[in-house]
């Protein structure tokens, strides 16, 4: 669970706050759910998305709409709001989409390239539905 330290928080954390605890709910509410009649894989992708929606949240309102400031946006990171890694990928070229970073390491692959979430549409068989086994993305290449 997250928790606010108990030192003073920074100047805009009463804005965020809300969304921030709808996002915690969000996460016990998929950690809770009921994998019956799931594949394995498809046991954690809720919480994969809630996480990214979260991260996704605090990188739009720091570097896309500056809407809040950069102590307030290292407080969230250090208290866990938002994955550090992620956002750090999101701001290179070619990762702007990136769904999780399990989808980028070849260790994690069948065949020691990235996850087939990362391949542009174009580039696949006509018709064919892609889903990564990490997180459920349907599509996260740059390109698309």
């Amino acid at each position: 669970m997250l928790s606010k330290r108990k030192r003073k928080c920074p100047e805009g954390w009463d804005d965020i706050e809300p969304t921030l605890k709808e996002f915690e709910q969000e996460m016990r509410e998929a950690e809770n759910e009921s994998t019956e009649g799931m594949r394995k894989v498809e046991s954690t992708w809720s919480v994969m998305r809630v996480h990214h929606q979260r991260s996704k949240y605090l990188f739009d309102l720091y570097y896309k709409r500056e809407a809040i400031s950069r102590k307030l946006y290292r407080y969230c990171l250090k208290n866990g709001y938002g994955d550090a890694n992620l956002i750090a990928k999101w701001k290179a070229q070619g990762f702007e989409k990136l769904c999780c970073l399990q989808c980028i390491q070849p260790l994690d692959s069948n065949y020691g390239t990235t996850c087939i979430c990362r391949v542009p549409k174009h580039n696949l068989e006509e018709g064919r539905t892609v889903e990564c086994v990490h997180c459920g993305c349907r599509g996260c290449a740059s390109s698309d």
